[in-house]
């Protein structure tokens, strides 16, 4: 049971907060360039390598007392819910993501550095690699991840997470040009603030006594 609450809670906060973000225009741009099997192995790869990461340092913040975890874990997700949640109503008309997709352009841009075309699988792989794992690295994902495995099972976060990632990296590689435009920030945004205060709730109810 405990394992398909955290595989359940990673896929969805996974699944949701990914789509559009940095890293899956990232994945959508590389794939417009090179053979999309070597650049989704190099996001996966890339996912999955954060997200054992993330997890492993949710459970060394799991070995501080229990109370102090769980009420962590509350004010981090209520915090991330309610912030989400303000910006999903400032934001203009639907949002758009067109930030997000320019930021990821640069990265691949800069990552060119002698301007050569590098075309062999490994190369593809290598630099999809670290253009993702460092899009990643200090994300809300990240952090909501390293929160979630504070506070569930480890295995079980490390499985709907890696799940959630693959689900996002495949729709990047393979549609991600096509359904960029008709993606709407704020409505991904106030989904994932709703989702954010949803697991603080779940969060504060097990934590109270009996």
């Amino acid at each position: 049971m405990e394992f398909l609450t955290g595989f359940t809670a990673g896929l969805l906060l996974i699944t949701l907060s990914e789509l559009g973000d940095k890293t899956f225009f990232i994945g959508a741009i590389m794939a417009m360039r090179h053979p999309r099997r070597w650049v989704f192995i190099g996001v996966t790869t890339a996912l999955f390598a954060m997200t054992v990461l993330s997890v492993l340092l949710g459970r060394v913040a799991s070995l501080l007392p229990q109370h102090y975890v769980q009420w962590g874990a509350i004010a981090l997700f209520l915090g991330f819910g309610f912030k989400l949640l303000y910006d999903a109503v400032r934001m203009k008309n639907c949002g758009s993501l067109e930030g997000e997709q320019a930021e990821a352009l640069e990265a691949v841009e800069s990552c060119q550095g002698d301007g050569l075309v590098h075309t062999s699988p490994q190369s593809i792989m290598t630099k999809t690699f670290a253009l993702t794992f460092v899009a990643e690295w200090g994300d809300r994902t990240q952090l909501a991840t390293i929160t979630l495995a504070a506070a569930n099972n480890p295995f079980g976060v490390i499985g709907g997470a890696t799940l959630g990632h693959a689900i996002c990296a495949a729709i990047a590689v393979i549609c991600g040009k096509f359904i960029a435009g008709r993606i709407s920030e704020r409505w991904l945004t106030l989904a994932g603030g709703i989702l954010f205060i949803i697991f603080g709730i779940v969060t504060g109810v097990e934590a109270m006594p009996g």
